[in-house]
């Protein structure tokens, strides 16, 4: 375990993907940190320059804790179809492991909300990770609310109602629910920032012990449906009336999202989640209702980037099938 001030030893599984690629890269720019990926032994992802590889097998959960000795920090990246026990798995390994700081797999809307956390029950095993965490006790958690990502959901029809590929958008209610959204590379930068942070704090200014145990907050903008689709006709040279769009409750929508889920339709599932967070209610927009820590470790929002990560969005619906 390092003396410094600062967390050096980090670990992080996902390294290679789409969110935890950023998350990697920014790690390693500081200059402060010693990056390792954990990977399974057959995975052909290429993980950025610069990170330590070490091989895990899910199945022995001696090979996580081996890779986790000496580690000051576990970020955990995992996708929605990884088995549901894998990240029980990493948290186990990380307290026996004598890891001390641990930052779940959240990346999601305000998971403090009990509303949301009712309605969308993926969530609630995020709460449970960090019970689970916080009555160990040998670590703690740091839970990154980032909302959802921009390019990766703006691409999926049935998630922010907008179709890039088929020029159609579904508004929900009137489409002017402002929700917190953040983008991949935002994340990365923030995940950084927050592990680059002193242990103590100076002054008014928080130090990494300030997070312990807490959920912070995060994003690149705080928009609706409709700044959204304004930035799709800029972006792809369209208008809105060369759109077909049409509205929906957002009752009605969540509804026949949670029937349609129930029947194995996976836009169902992406219909139910993301409507729930454009409800009038006002909880998708922690921004306005808990803060962000992007002051606190220096970032900008990104307003004057938004048709850059839509651009990046209108890429992936033309070549990623959902």
């Amino acid at each position: 375990m390092s003396s410094s001030n600062f967390v050096t030893k980090v670990a992080i599984v996902g390294a290679g993907g789409n969110s935890g690629g950023p998350m990697a890269q920014e790690l390693l720019k500081t200059g402060k940190h010693t990056v390792t990926a954990l990977t399974r032994a057959d995975s052909t992802t290429k993980l950025p320059e610069g990170i330590i590889a070490k091989n895990i097998d899910y199945d022995k959960p001696e090979t996580i804790v081996e890779a986790l000795k000496g580690q000051e920090a576990l970020i955990i990246t995992l996708s929605v179809t990884a088995p549901r026990d894998t990240e029980e798995k990493l948290v186990n390994a990380a307290l026996d492991a004598g890891v001390k700081w641990i930052i779940p797999n959240g990346w999601s809307p305000d998971t403090q909300d009990e509303g949301v956390v009712k309605d969308v029950f993926i969530f609630q095993k995020q709460v449970a990770t960090r019970e689970k965490i916080q009555k160990d006790g040998r670590a703690a958690f740091i839970e990154v609310c980032c909302g959802f990502w921009h390019e990766w959901s703006l691409a999926i029809p049935p998630a922010f109602g907008i179709d890039l590929v088929k020029q159609e958008a579904t508004l929900i209610d009137e489409g002017d629910v402002k929700i917190s959204i953040s983008t991949w590379p935002q994340v990365g930068k923030v995940v950084a920032g927050i592990l680059s942070l002193p242990l103590q704090g100076e002054g008014s200014k928080q130090g990494l012990n300030d997070l312990k145990n807490k959920v912070v907050y995060c994003n690149s903008f705080t928009i609706n449906q409709k700044q959204m689709l304004e930035s799709a006709y800029r972006v792809t040279g369209t208008k809105e009336s060369d759109w077909k769009v049409s509205k929906e409750p957002a009752e009605k929508r969540y509804t026949e999202g949670v029937e349609a889920m129930k029947k194995g339709d996976r836009q169902g599932f992406a219909k139910m989640m993301y409507t729930r967070i454009f409800y009038p209610d006002g909880n998708g927009d922690f921004e306005s209702r808990r803060g962000t820590i992007n002051e606190l470790i220096g970032l900008p929002k990104e307003d004057a980037l938004l048709d850059k990560y839509t651009e990046v969005a209108v890429h992936r619906a033309k070549t990623s099938a959902y």
